[in-house]
């Protein structure tokens, strides 16, 4: 009985090791080509109310740097975009939640010409003024005006997204 203890081990951090890897929201085969750096207010909408939130998504070396912060600037979430893969940037614990709303943010970001061949693969429609990831996760865009559009990702949570306006760079 004792032998068996440690394969038993083994199998359980194998299953544990590969749930995690199946629970990784979809990304794009490469980066996509946005126009950077991007700064997007989001507002969170779910059963327990609203929350504002601001995005900020910048190029670094070859990287595209996410950072989530609240209405006062305080750090919510940091990650790295690299080769595919999130990595943790700063001291800020793992997200996985903020890695699924960047997943998806980047989902919507990208550009229509770029789409079929960066989520080549995967289920998606782009239904006149919306966009659709099928299956699990479910994600579904809907395009507004001026930049702006409303996120859904599932269990209830949505996002509106819109472009923070500087003002300085129209003057």
């Amino acid at each position: 009985m004792a032998e068996s203890r440690p394969h038993f081990v083994w199998l359980l951090l194998g299953l544990l090791l590969l749930s995690g890897c199946a629970s990784q929201p979809p990304l794009p085969s490469e980066q996509p080509r946005l126009q950077l750096p991007l700064q997007l207010h989001l507002q969170q909408h779910s059963a327990a109310g609203s929350q504002d939130q601001l995005l900020v998504i910048q190029q670094d070396q070859q990287a595209l740097r996410w950072t989530l912060l609240s209405p006062l600037g305080t750090p919510l979430a940091r990650q790295l975009l690299v080769d595919g893969r999130w990595q943790a940037d700063g001291l800020l614990p793992p997200n996985p939640e903020a890695r699924e709303l960047f997943a998806a943010l980047l989902f919507a970001l990208t550009p229509d010409d770029q789409l079929e061949r960066l989520y080549a693969g995967r289920d998606w429609t782009r239904p006149t003024g919306a966009r659709r990831l099928n299956g699990a996760p479910h994600w579904h865009v809907r395009y507004q005006h001026n930049g702006r559009f409303q996120l859904d990702v599932g269990n209830g949570l949505s996002y509106g997204v819109a472009p923070l306006d500087d003002g300085a760079r129209r003057q």
